[in-house]
């Protein structure tokens, strides 16, 4: 007869698939199948579908619409323009920052795309043509997309509907095109440590404007059902309960009488943050009509008139002793926010967290500003693949760095080790307040160097200098050096909110009578894995295999109420929620295994997936043995079931960091710039899944090159976009994007419940300065001290003509 051995602790280990295990995406099943239920495959019966007019014109006033030849039109049902809406109030809408944003132009168009009218057919290709036959009148205005004469005196006005309020939702306003002033720091000591450093420097540095540009474009389908009078709105919403919220407040409907679903979403990256236009007419369209309304922007549309992101533009000034000790940083940004400042920034925080901006870096004083003004462009300032303003505020510090490197003719690697906070210094407190958890960065760095072989690359790099003023070469190499510290997180209720509502998050999970496990989430994965990661969280944390459960996101009626998936938010916030929740089904699990085990629940203790008896591991109960007993032995004074919920408000942000080290090879012929290496560190703090969080460098590295090498959404001086399409805005193909080399170190959070920091924005936010550090620091010998991105072909020539480097 054989005995089958108990398994062994490994082996337990193993079938959990708990942290630190790379798991196979649980998700990919369907999505590499053509299974994935995003918003374009939603069909209702009935169900109809909007389209818009847009304005050509990037400033004018609107004279006159005439409908009658779109009315007329076989297949059309309705053509909604702002008087329609303003019986109803409409009209406009309230933005994430305290503004209010037209939902269809009133009187005069802002940006060009925006949104005129909203024509409903029958379906989408008779809509498209509809809106061609709308007729409207516009008396073109002279167009503001200079944000540096935003605020002159003969500037014009924008915002006539707010032209005499000169109070805004952050403070004064000091002109009709000014939104808000914002400071933090002390001033006066930046002030003085500039005059009276031994060495200064100063730049104007612009963060250019770009966009999230994901695969699905934003869209929604708006059922109203006037039997029950519930609103449902399926979309692509990152936040979904944020966004029921809102919705409640625009329409009046009571919440509970709103359902909001996100389905599967085809990558966010914050362009799905905010309220648009399309949701609110699609609703207004199927509350009239009494049929549900789908409207799918398409790319067009989607680069044009959705959320933007950066358009900051940066003067940093660094003061610093003559061995390279700075003193001192004093920065302002008059920041671009377009026609409406519809950004998705914390309440407290117009300008985001963009007083990171003192960086990895031991600073003593400092001080920033930030001025938001409006122009003619479309509106938004969300936060693409980084944490609210964070990429700006690092790509300043990591420009600033290296430029006051070569003004102290330093290597720039040895002038960061020379002013890292140290190890020993964590927790620390910035100059401008934030509370860094943990981290250790010169290990980081030192690390990254060691890699690389950074000293043979400073070498190789003296020697192809050479080779370049003897003939030998018309290839110059350049080396960038980046690190960064990100704050993630968002965040503790303290200080950390969005439209009054508080930033936590939360999960709830009930276990089954057989052992398995369903948990519900208030976030919304957009590609991040979440089904694959809080599993395994939980599978750590009560001792079920991941495998065994089951993962539900998006949908408000069944979902607790949470502030959704942005800002490498989902593991710092929910992520904790959910281990929290989990701690919570094991304490109660503890007392019936007590209770079955006849012994205090003292003299038990944890193993794996089981409670055993203290020094007495065969008397044990497992997981799913306490899960069928909570169903079926009424323990006295205890209810029955397995079931948690928890809301976790942080005490704190947490701060992960990294080391990055490119390496690349410009034509100077050309411009073309060839990428030869990239190395990235990244400290996340604990490691959920090293599978995962590896392809999460490699996405964000990937959008990192697209921005600093080529991407930009730019305007010509009447306020036509040049970058509407995807011929013109910039996307790599595998062909361009080189192979990454990922590494880590692991500093856990000292106040998150599993250690876990958050990794999904940060390569965006670290490889960003990397990319631009390497393309300076190539024509560093030749005195260059900084040029605007994007580094692109055309760009990187021109700079190689300016220094006199081409025939």
């Amino acid at each position: 007869m054989n005995v089958q051995s108990p398994p062994t602790d490994k082996q337990r280990i193993e079938k959990l698939q708990g942290l630190g295990s790379s798991r196979k995406r649980v998700e990919d099943a369907r999505f590499t199948q053509g299974k994935g239920n995003y918003v374009g495959d939603i069909k209702l019966p009935g169900m109809l579908f909007g389209d818009f007019v847009r304005s050509p014109y990037g400033h004018a006033r609107i004279k006159s619409i005439n409908k009658d030849a779109a009315l007329a039109m076989p297949g059309v049902v309705a053509v909604l323009t702002a008087e329609d809406l303003k019986p109803l109030n409409l009209h406009y809408m309230p933005t994430l920052a305290g503004d209010v944003q037209a939902v269809l132009a009133d009187e005069k168009v802002l940006f060009q795309a925006q949104e005129v009218a909203f024509v409903v057919a029958k379906d989408r290709y008779i809509a498209a043509d509809a809106c061609e036959l709308v007729e409207v009148e516009y008396e073109e205005l002279p167009a503001l997309v200079d944000a540096f004469k935003a605020m002159d005196a003969d500037a014009p006005l924008l915002r006539e509907d707010i032209k005499d309020k000169m109070e805004g939702a952050h403070g004064a306003r000091a002109h009709y095109n000014h939104i808000f002033h914002w400071d933090c720091g002390d001033e006066e000591g930046a002030n003085k440590a500039l005059a009276d450093a031994d060495v200064t420097v100063e730049e104007m540095i612009t963060y250019q404007r770009v966009h999230p540009c994901p695969l699905e474009t934003c869209g929604c389908v708006a059922s109203m059902d006037k039997i029950n009078g519930k609103l449902t709105l399926w979309g692509t919403f990152q936040a979904p309960h944020a966004v029921r919220t809102v919705a409640s407040l625009i329409t009046n409907i009571p919440e509970h009488k709103i359902r909001v679903v996100s389905p599967d979403i085809g990558g966010g990256f914050g362009n799905k943050v905010g309220v648009y236009p399309g949701y609110i007419c699609s609703a207004v369209a199927s509350i009239v009509t009494g049929v549900p309304i789908k409207w799918v922007e398409d790319r067009m549309e989607n680069l044009s008139a959705t959320a933007f992101a950066r358009d900051y533009h940066m003067t940093g000034k660094l003061a610093a002793t003559k061995d390279g000790v700075i003193t001192g940083l004093h920065c302002h940004v008059l920041a671009d926010h377009g026609a409406f400042d519809a950004c998705a920034d914390p309440t407290k925080f117009p300008a985001g967290f963009f007083n990171i901006c003192t960086g990895s870096y031991d600073i003593p004083v400092a001080y920033c500003g930030v001025d938001g003004v409006y122009t003619n462009k479309a509106p938004g300032g969300v936060a693409y693949r980084c944490s609210f303003r964070v990429t700006e505020a690092a790509y300043m510090i990591e420009r600033m760095i290296d430029i006051l490197a070569r003004k102290l003719d330093m290597d720039p690697a040895e002038l960061r080790m020379k002013n890292f906070i140290k190890k020993e210094q964590f927790p620390y407190t910035s100059a401008l307040g934030w509370e860094y958890d943990s981290g250790d960065y010169h290990t980081a760095l030192e690390k990254g160097m060691e890699s690389v072989a950074y000293k043979a690359l400073r070498a190789e790099q003296v020697d192809n200098r050479a080779a370049f003023e003897r003939g030998e070469t018309r290839k110059l190499m350049g080396i960038g050096v980046a690190f960064f510290t990100e704050i993630v997180g968002a965040g503790p209720v303290k200080n950390c909110d969005i439209l009054g509502l508080g930033m936590f998050d939360s999960c709830e999970i009930r276990i089954h009578p057989t052992g398995s496990a369903i948990a519900r989430l208030g976030t919304i994965s957009q590609g991040q894995g979440h089904a694959t990661t809080f599993a395994q969280i939980l599978a750590t944390e009560i001792g079920i295999p991941a495998e065994d459960i089951t993962l539900e996101e998006g949908d408000t009626d069944t979902a607790p109420y949470g502030l959704g998936t942005y800002g490498s938010r989902s593991t710092p916030v929910a992520g904790a929620a959910t281990a929290m929740a989990g701690r919570k089904i094991r304490a109660k699990a503890q007392m019936i295994a007590a209770y079955l085990l006849e012994v205090h629940e003292g003299d038990l203790e944890w193993d794996i997936d089981r409670f055993q008896v203290k020094g007495n591991p065969e008397a044990h109960k497992t997981m799913k043995e306490i899960a069928f007993a909570s169903y079926n032995q009424a323990i006295p004074g205890l209810e029955p079931g397995l079931e948690a919920v928890s809301y976790y408000d942080p005490p704190n942000m947490t701060y992960p960091f990294g080391a990055y080290i490119c390496v690349v090879d410009i034509d100077v012929d050309t411009g073309v710039t060839d990428i030869r290496s990239f190395y990235a560190l990244d400290d996340c703090g604990t490691r959920i899944n090293p599978m995962i969080i590896e392809g999460q460098v490699h996405g964000g590295l990937t959008e990192a090159l697209a921005i600093a090498m080529g991407q930009e959404i730019s305007y010509d001086e009447i306020g036509n976009i040049k970058g509407g399409s995807l011929m013109d805005f910039y996307l790599p193909t595998a062909v361009e994007t080189p192979m990454w080399t990922t590494d880590f170190t692991t500093t856990p959070s000292p106040h998150h419940p599993i250690g876990a920091k958050g990794v999904g924005e940060s390569p965006n936010v670290g490889g960003v300065p990397a990319f631009s550090n390497a393309v300076h620091d190539a024509f560093a010998h030749k005195g260059l001290t900084h040029t605007q991105m994007p580094h692109d072909h055309w760009r990187v020539w021109k700079t190689a003509q300016k220094l006199g480097l081409t025939d």
